[in-house]
């Protein structure tokens, strides 16, 4: 059976109330219950193996989705306790692990975590923190990564035209370009995804390798 395992350090209280908060009520419209579709379609004609961290997981359908190749080991980390217990009722795969953890705190590129993957993938994690927090969340990023590693995100740009700020949190692709180029190179680009209702045109992928 996939593991979980629940670590409070270097958390914020704060953050980790109100995530958690969020799924003890079922408030969360970003689970469409089932894997972001682009994954699917870049996963059919790309493999990644060996460690993988999905952080942000939430109740894990895309950590599932990538441990369906059995080459890897798959880590979904989660700030809510309660997405761990969202994730078991899946019954992932036993390569697969959940972690409650607070992934902007990684970037100190200390404990178990640090260089220890071989891909990210990044799905409503990004465009789910305070704006202010991404230069963490790059550092952090590039922390867990080994040398080489792989960055495989879907950037949301354009999440709603709604007056109200989010989150989710729009990102122009100049931003992602000016957080992530002095820490990784752009190795491909699909701005056409296969997504969800609501989503289409608002999303790109982009693929990095650390450096």
């Amino acid at each position: 059976m996939p593991k979980t395992s629940e670590s409070h350090s270097n958390r914020s209280a704060a953050e980790a109330r109100d995530w958690e908060a969020a799924y003890r009520s079922h408030e969360t419209p970003w689970d469409k219950g089932r894997p972001h579709p682009a994954l699917l379609e870049w996963l059919s004609r790309n493999r990644l193996t060996g460690r993988i961290l999905v952080p942000g997981c939430g109740a894990g359908h895309d950590v599932c989705a990538l441990a369906a190749d059995t080459a890897a080991t798959v880590i979904g980390l989660d700030i809510a306790p309660s997405a761990a217990v969202a994730a078991a009722r899946l019954s992932p795969p036993d390569n697969t692990c959940f972690l409650t953890e607070d992934f902007l705190a990684l970037g100190a590129g200390e404990g178990i975590l640090a260089g220890s993957f071989d891909a990210v993938f990044e799905h409503t994690c990004f465009c789910a923190i305070p704006p202010a927090r991404r230069p963490d969340y790059v550092r952090s990023t590039s922390a867990v990564l080994k040398k080489s590693g792989l960055f495989v995100a879907i950037i949301y740009r354009n999440p709603s035209d709604r007056a109200e700020e989010g989150p989710p949190f729009g990102c122009s692709l100049e931003e992602v370009d000016a957080l992530f180029g002095s820490r990784f190179v752009l190795l491909e680009e699909i701005t056409e995804l296969p997504t969800f209702e609501g989503r289409e045109g608002r999303e790109v992928l982009r693929v990095m390798r650390a450096v």
